[in-house]
């Protein structure tokens, strides 16, 4: 048992689809909050079942996730700044390269001091396998991994599904009340 689990592991590792991020484990004691989502093959469609088909925007979603072989998130928000530093992302940038991984979009603030990238992964003409989103600011570090049939349009939506932080690309509106 113990080597089919390793064969796996290793099968996973080598088709270069699931990313590993579990260097990022490290930042949940300085967190304030947290999040950590998993779901992949039948835990990824019942989070989607919570989701009700009568109405158009959660209907949206599920036919997303219908495509999808498995989501990943880890996110971390700050009491205070310098918590990480832009280095501390250099182990997911280097799992996120060539042939397998393309960025297709880097966007940087020195003004707000946000950033954000997104790495796609094709697996043919015209096809897209998967999305990597890596989002941060002075406070907040986010990473996303989705595997499957995805649209960078469809990222947002994907919110809707219980556990899943809402990552939207583009400038964000500041909360007045910060």
């Amino acid at each position: 048992m113990r080597l089919m689990c390793v064969f796996f592991f290793l099968a996973a590792l080598c088709s270069g689809q699931m990313l590993d991020l579990k260097s990022l484990d490290r930042f949940a004691s300085k967190a304030s909050d947290t999040v950590d989502v998993h779901l992949e093959g039948p835990m990824l469609k019942m989070a989607a079942g919570f989701l009700s088909g009568d109405k158009a925007d959660e209907a949206q979603v599920k036919k997303i996730v219908e495509g999808l072989t498995g989501v990943y998130v880890k996110s971390f928000e700050f009491a205070k700044s310098g918590e990480f530093t832009d280095a501390d992302l250099d182990g997911i940038r280097s799992q996120l390269k060539p042939p397998v991984w393309s960025r297709i979009v880097s966007v940087k603030s020195q003004k707000d001091g946000e950033s954000s990238e997104v790495y796609m992964r094709a697996t043919g003409k015209d096809q897209v396998g998967g999305l990597a989103v890596i989002a941060l600011d002075a406070k907040e570090l986010t990473v996303v991994q989705v595997l499957g049939s995805i649209r960078l349009s469809d990222l947002g939506a994907l919110s809707a599904i219980p556990g899943i932080p809402d990552v939207r690309m583009g400038p964000r509106q500041k909360e007045e009340n910060k």
